[in-house]
């Protein structure tokens, strides 16, 4: 089943069911009004969902209409809990690297995370504003789960039921902000600006084998300006998957229904595949050169980012963003 908000009906927009292919869909009101609403309650609404999600692939729904990713907010418009991790610690391992900084040997078992803004999460085709160039813009392309209620202490072996749905990510950071909040040793704040999602979030069934183990299995692609920024494999070098992350995230509290757990940027070791953040590739830039040659992303710079199944259709469709003045 694949699931989207509209822009309309209020500040949590309205829930549609989306056909498997990304060309149609259909309002869902008289099941449930929102995303929310339907994760508050979702073992008595799911089913009902999945027969509208029947009947739009049979053709034999009246009230159908053509999908428009423009036409969308996130799927969760706004988020009651948006935990970010840094599940590929090869990232982290480059990122200390280029400065020359050793990498504490905790970070390969104890997952890092933090919480961000869920209040304003932008749709997969609105711009990404921000005050400044100077703050240097970076993209990061990830994948992302959202839960129902997960109760605090849950372990990685029963986690996995609590995972709804998932969605693909872009997870705006501003790289030159980031060195002065962390040197106050309390984390993230003004670096971490709106983060956009995918069209669409789907439920698991949706990937298949795809999706094993609380991981995606699929590259995910990233084009800069329309030249492909990388496509490094989900599956790959992921150091804690999902259900891991979920029960980091539980130790000492709960989740409420409709929390997002984010894998952060993801990265493999094979360079080939190319790069999820421009921060990473002026990292390898700066190993290899002792300086990075690329610029972070300036006003009208376009990002898109997408998840293909194995046989070249869209999953979630794409996010296709363009930086602009705030």
């Amino acid at each position: 089943m694949k699931l989207a908000s509209l822009k309309e009906g209020g500040r949590n927009g309205t829930l549609i069911v989306v056909s498997r292919d990304l060309s149609r869909a259909v309002r869902v009101v008289h099941i449930a009004t929102t995303m929310q609403q339907l994760l508050d309650n979702w073992d008595e609404l799911a089913p009902q969902l999945e027969a509208v999600a029947t009947g739009l692939e049979a053709g034999t729904l009246e009230d159908e209409f053509a999908f428009d990713p423009e036409r969308l907010a996130a799927p969760l418009p706004r988020a009651y809990h948006w935990v970010d991790g840094s599940a590929y610690v090869n990232h982290v391992e480059l990122v200390r690297k280029a400065r020359g900084a050793e990498m504490p040997e905790s970070f390969w078992h104890d997952p890092l995370v933090y919480q961000g803004g869920s209040d304003d999460l932008l749709g997969p085709r609105e711009d990404i504003p921000v005050p400044s160039e100077e703050f240097g813009i970076d993209m990061e392309s990830e994948t992302a789960v959202i839960t129902d209620d997960v109760p605090m202490g849950t372990k990685a072996m029963d986690a996995g039921k609590h995972i709804k749905l998932l969605m693909i990510v872009n997870d705006v950071s501003l790289r030159n902000l980031i060195p002065g909040e962390l040197a106050k040793g309390f984390g993230f704040y003004q670096s971490k600006p709106s983060t956009a999602f995918s069209p669409v979030a789907v439920t698991p069934d949706e990937l298949g084998d795809a999706f094993t183990q609380g991981t995606f299995n699929l590259p995910l692609v990233t084009h800069l300006n329309g030249e492909l920024f990388g496509q490094p494999e989900c599956g790959i070098d992921m150091t804690f998957n999902f259900r891991q992350l979920i029960e980091h995230v539980t130790k000492t509290r709960n989740l409420g229904a409709g929390a997002i757990i984010g894998s952060g940027t993801i990265s493999n070791y094979d360079r080939s595949r190319g790069s999820s953040c421009l921060a990473e590739k002026r990292m390898l830039e700066t190993i290899e050169h002792g300086k990075p040659q690329t610029q972070f992303m300036k006003y009208g710079d376009r990002v898109r980012i997408e998840m293909f199944d194995k046989n070249g259709n869209s999953i979630f469709g794409a996010i296709d963003q363009k930086v602009v003045p705030a």
